[in-house]
C-alpha cells in the first residue's frame, strides 16, 4: 500500500497591528493615547504579527522596531528633532492575534516564517530616525520579505481613509 499523501502545512498568516505610541508620562503620553483613539495614522506604532496554523494552537508572535527606551524624555526630544536614537528589534509572544486595529495582509511564502522574520530582524539597522527609519519602515520591510506585498502600510492607510469617506459621506 502506498504511503498516505501528507497534507502541506498551512502557510503562516501575516498581520499588521497598530498600538498607541509610547511616550514619557504626562502630556506626551496623553497626546499619543488621544491620537491613537482618534485613529491618527502617524500617532500609531506598527508591528507584524505571525500566526501559525490555528489548529496547532500555537501562540502568535509579534515583531517590531522601537526606541530602546520609548518613555525617555531625551528620546522624545530626538524624535521631535528627527535625530537618530538607539532602537531595538523585539520579538514577543501573544496569546492571540489582536481583535482591533489588526489586519490580515497575507501569508508567508516560506515554510519557516519565524526563521525568515528572525533573519530579517538580525539584519535590520537599529539606528532609529522617526519618519526615515522607524516602525513603519520595519513593518513594510518585514511584510514584503514574508509575503511579497510592497508598502503594505500605504495600502492599509488608503483603505482606512476610503472607509472613513464612505462613513462620513
Amino acid at each position: 500500500m502506498p504511503p498516505a499523501a501528507s497534507t502541506p502545512a498551512p502557510a503562516t498568516a501575516v498581520y499588521v497591528a497598530a498600538v498607541p505610541l509610547r511616550a514619557p508620562k504626562g502630556p506626551g503620553q496623553l497626546l499619543m493615547s488621544a491620537g491613537f483613539s482618534l485613529g491618527l495614522w502617524d500617532l500609531q506604532h506598527f508591528m507584524v504579527v505571525l500566526r501559525p496554523d490555528p489548529a496547532v494552537r500555537a501562540q502568535a508572535l509579534v515583531f517590531d522596531f522601537q526606541p530602546r527606551d520609548p518613555e525617555d524624555v531625551a528620546a522624545a526630544l530626538a524624535v521631535l528633532s528627527r535625530g537618530e536614537i538607539p532602537g531595538v528589534v523585539r520579538r514577543r509572544t501573544l496569546r492571540r492575534v489582536p481583535g482591533r486595529r489588526c489586519w490580515l495582509v497575507g501569508h508567508c511564502r516560506e515554510g519557516d516564517a519565524v526563521g525568515a522574520a528572525d533573519r530579517f530582524s538580525e539584519r535590520w539597522p537599529t539606528g532609529l530616525v522617526v519618519g526615515e527609519h522607524d516602525c513603519r519602515d520595519y513593518t513594510n520591510g518585514l511584510v514584503e520579505a514574508l509575503t511579497g506585498e510592497k508598502r503594505v502600510l500605504e495600502t492599509l492607510r488608503s483603505a482606512a481613509a476610503a472607509g472613513r469617506r464612505r462613513r462620513d459621506g
